[in-house]
């Protein structure tokens, strides 16, 4: 072989040698994106319920099961009581891919993702059960996967049970006993609408100012489950639970897309799975926490009514017919044309 030949082979296999480390850093790179700490995945979620909350002792549960799946390499740091901001600043977080994951009603939803409204629309679904057939079907798992468009990738549902009527003076038996009462809702135009189409003057306030709000009579009532009545102390100024269960408005748990699309896709079937089975913990955690706090307010002084439900679906008929023609409206139709099992 002679000099020159040489040379351009010697060149060759330099130039091999470089590519051949070039692409091999290439994919230790990519196997290590969002291993910060050693070769540790470690995913954040803040929230704002206290540390009693059934939902986050199934958030608690899910880092276990992660830890367990992945055998140490992915940790679920969770941040409760609004450490890491409201409900829509922790959405906002996800979006820009500052924060993992959040715990949100599918309320604050609605302004990401509008078809999340049909779950502010009063009487939509006939019982618990229809609303978990939904849920887990076609309908449920297509409005988690209608947040991607926004950067929110929707995981699982979490059971925030059914909301009803508490006030402070008088029980709401029929509609027309909320004529002439403030209400407070979230920050939803669905929920305002609903109070409105009952009667009532709805009024939304941030969740953290209500017991405030309600001892100086700045409202006159709230609604919401018989949990979340009980565990914010509620009870200690309204004396009326009226549980006509108007909305069943579950949670959901979201992942920012992009720290999503970052995951690999055995971390991603880890953190769904665990996710799943976070959910059917909760489910469960859900119905035994709802039985004690009817129990303990009880106990406190508060009387609880079981108004009958069918004036108040009437009352509603004219706010589903508006959804006619949308789709909202042929979400509603959907839910409401599906049959028991």
């Amino acid at each position: 072989m002679d000099r020159k030949a040489f040379s351009f082979f010697a060149a060759g296999v330099f130039l091999g040698l470089l590519l051949a480390t070039a692409v091999f850093a290439l994919v230790v790179r990519q196997q290590n994106r969002a291993r910060p700490q050693g070769g540790q995945i470690v995913l954040k979620l803040g929230h704002g319920l206290d540390q009693n909350h059934p939902v986050h002792a199934a958030m608690v549960y899910m880092a276990q099961r992660l830890r367990e799946k992945s055998a140490g390499t992915v940790e679920l740091q969770i941040f409760p009581n609004g450490q890491l901001g409201s409900e829509t600043e922790c959405i906002e977080q996800l979006q820009r891919g500052a924060l993992a994951m959040t715990k949100t009603s599918a309320a604050p939803m609605e302004s990401f993702v509008p078809e999340m409204a049909i779950f502010g629309i009063p009487y939509v679904f006939r019982d618990g059960e229809h609303c978990w057939r939904v849920l887990e079907g076609e309908i449920g798992h297509g409005l988690l996967a209608a947040g991607q468009r926004v950067g929110l990738h929707g995981l699982c549902y979490y059971d925030a049970g059914s909301r009803s009527f508490y006030t402070i003076d008088r029980p709401i038996l029929v509609p027309d006993d909320l004529r002439g009462l403030k209400i407070r809702v979230q920050q939803s135009k669905t929920a305002m609408d609903m109070v409105e189409s009952l009667g009532g003057s709805p009024t939304p306030i941030p969740w953290g100012e209500l017991y405030t709000a309600l001892q100086q009579r700045m409202v006159d009532g709230a609604e919401n489950n018989p949990p979340s009545f009980f565990s914010n102390r509620h009870f200690e100024v309204c004396k009326h639970l009226s549980l006509d269960e108007h909305t069943i408005v579950p949670d959901i748990l979201v992942v920012s897309q992009k720290i999503w699309q970052n995951l690999p896709p055995h971390v991603q079937a880890w953190v769904q799975e665990a996710a799943d089975e976070s959910s059917r913990f909760q489910r469960q955690l859900w119905q035994e926490g709802t039985e004690t706090a009817l129990a303990a307010v009880r106990q406190e002084g508060v009387t609880v009514h079981r108004p009958d439900r069918q004036p108040f679906v009437e009352r509603v008929r004219p706010m589903h017919a508006s959804y006619a023609g949308t789709p909202i409206g042929d979400l509603l139709a959907r839910i409401q044309a599906m049959e028991a099992p």
